[in-house]
């Protein structure tokens, strides 16, 4: 039996995409490889210390002085104590590559999904940030380049990586994402009845533009808000449902500003078969983020059958392929313009819409997590291949 422990991210983290991959790796080496792999699946809870200190009024500055005790105190400690009785290590999420420093990196790989928590190192000007963070990115940065083999989602992270000269070639993979099996067209009777009442009744001239994820900078929230309000005014029963992160104090303003109030809808993260039926009853999805590793909503909402509109990048195009539609990021009337567009096929020609439901369907059918874990699984077997040579070579 190869042995593998899977370290995943602290479960407070709250992070659903890095927390998808955990759990789809997990869930299918034990259905397709449980005879000749013991996957372990590492997942400590983090220990509060500063958020608990009655006198602490920040405590938003509380919970990050946590997260980087526990990240860069008690997870490698943890890892020392109880993980060295592994054949592999697979670090499922680079933000968490840090631990590589306590582990043998020779029988380590780390999955990358963005360069972005290596800007305000790779790129200092754009990105500046304080001495300590600089220091906590220079000590992550320097666990990924020690591991044995990286892999990312797709060529523009592995592209990235090697333009940046992080790694050689040969020790960077390309393993594209999947997606969950709970995104279908078909009806879930539960699920559905949930989506319904998180959303309200579905008329016939409803019309929800959809987003799922966080409402952090670079996923350019502002452009969504003013893209929503562009639209409104040639299709007045047209709403935002963003599923993710709540509004920041500036999207909140802006919000206001712009009278949306009345005109968005903000769940929390869901679970998977409900986020499912969501993007069902979604009329499309947008995703004007300015900086993408992969785009996971975007492969999800089409296996859903669910047109998308996303970002010009090449890791969106990688995602959506000919099957989606593209708009420059921060340009406003190009999106509103697309979407209105979009809206009227979907009214007048019905047909047209049909054509390019299709079209998402198959090219969302190409990506799959038990492909993933097929790729992943012959990473496993040829890092295991290298150790036997060097140690047969030292013999």
């Amino acid at each position: 039996m190869m042995r593998v422990a899977l370290i995943c991210d602290f479960a407070e983290e709250n992070w659903p995409s890095m927390d998808l991959v955990a759990e789809m790796l997990v869930e299918n080496l034990h259905a397709d490889y449980r005879t000749v792999i013991e996957a372990t699946a590492m997942r400590p809870r983090m220990i509060p210390r500063f958020a608990r200190l009655p006198f602490v009024r920040k405590k938003r500055g509380a919970s990050n002085l946590d997260r980087l005790v526990n990240r860069f105190w008690d997870y490698p400690r943890r890892l020392l104590r109880q993980g060295r009785d592994f054949d592999l290590y697979h670090v499922l999420d680079h933000s968490y590559a840090q631990l590589v420093n306590q582990l043998p990196a020779e029988r380590t790989m780390v999955t990358c999904h963005d360069l972005d928590t290596f800007r305000c190192l790779l790129d200092p000007e754009r990105e500046p940030r304080p001495r300590l963070f600089r220091a906590m990115a220079g000590r992550i940065l320097g666990g990924l380049r020690r591991a044995e083999r990286v892999s990312c989602a797709s060529v523009a992270t592995r592209d990235q990586i090697l333009a940046h000269g992080l790694l050689p070639p040969e020790r960077v993979v390309l393993i594209p994402y999947g997606v969950h099996p709970a995104c279908s067209p078909n009806p879930d009777p539960s699920a559905d009845a949930e989506a319904s009442r998180l959303l309200g009744p579905s008329g016939a001239d409803t019309i929800d533009i959809l987003h799922v994820g966080s409402t952090i900078a670079r996923k350019r929230i502002d452009t969504l808000l003013r893209v929503t309000a562009a639209v409104r005014r040639g299709f007045h029963r047209v709403r935002l449902v963003r599923i993710g992160s709540p509004f920041t104090a500036d999207q909140c303003r802006l919000i206001a500003e712009l009278d949306l109030g009345r005109s968005i809808l903000q769940l929390p993260f869901v679970e998977r078969p409900v986020l499912a039926a969501v993007y069902r009853r979604a009329a499309l999805m947008m995703l004007p983020s300015e900086r993408e590793g992969f785009g996971l909503p975007v492969i999800e909402a089409m296996a859903c059958g669910t047109p998308v509109v996303a970002s010009d990048l090449p890791a969106l195009r990688e995602a959506g392929g000919k099957a989606a539609t593209y708009c420059p990021a921060t340009d406003v009337g190009a999106w509103s313009k697309t979407i209105t567009g979009l809206l009227r096929e979907r009214r007048n020609w019905p047909e047209r819409w049909d054509e390019r439901r299709s079209d998402a369907l198959a090219w969302a059918g190409r990506f799959s997590w038990r492909e993933y874990t097929r790729q992943t699984v012959r990473l496993y077997e040829e890092m295991l291949c290298r150790q036997a040579s060097s140690a047969s070579i030292l013999q």
